[in-house]
C-alpha cells in the first residue's frame, strides 16, 4: 500500500511538473506609463489668483507706480517670483503680501508653481 501511495504521488508530481514546464509566462507590459500631470501653471492656477489678489487698481497693476512691481502678465509675475520679491513677501510673517495678511491659498499655489518650474500653460 505504501508503494502504491508513493507511486501515485510520484505520478501526480510528474504530471504537475510537466504541465508547468510547458506553460508560457507572458512578460508584463513594460510600456512606461506617465503619471497624470497636474502641474501648477500660470494660466490655469496663478493668473486669476494674482489678478484678484494683487493686480487690482489700487495695488500691483500697471497704473500704480507706487507699488513698483506690476503683476499684470506672466513675464512680470514670473520675474517677481524668480527674483524673490513675490515669494519672499507672500511667505513673510512680518511684512506679508497681501498686506491684509497671509493667504494660505496664495502661498500654496505660488510655491507649487515655483516647484513645478514656473510653467505658463
Amino acid at each position: 500500500m505504501k508503494k502504491l501511495i508513493q507511486s501515485t504521488i510520484a505520478l501526480l508530481m510528474s504530471i504537475f511538473l510537466l504541465s508547468c514546464s510547458s506553460a508560457e509566462i507572458s512578460d508584463p507590459d513594460t510600456t512606461p506609463v506617465d503619471p497624470p500631470s497636474e502641474k501648477t501653471t500660470y494660466e490655469k492656477d496663478v493668473k486669476t489668483l494674482i489678478n484678484n489678489s494683487c493686480a487690482t487698481s489700487a495695488c500691483h497693476d500697471s497704473d500704480n507706480p507706487q507699488a513698483g512691481l506690476p503683476l499684470t502678465n506672466y513675464t512680470q509675475v514670473r520675474n517677481a517670483a524668480e527674483n524673490g520679491n513675490l515669494i519672499n513677501r507672500i511667505n513673510s510673517s512680518s511684512n506679508p503680501m497681501p498686506p491684509t495678511g497671509q493667504n494660505s491659498t496664495i502661498i500654496t499655489i505660488i510655491n507649487q508653481w515655483k516647484n513645478d518650474g514656473y510653467l505658463e500653460n
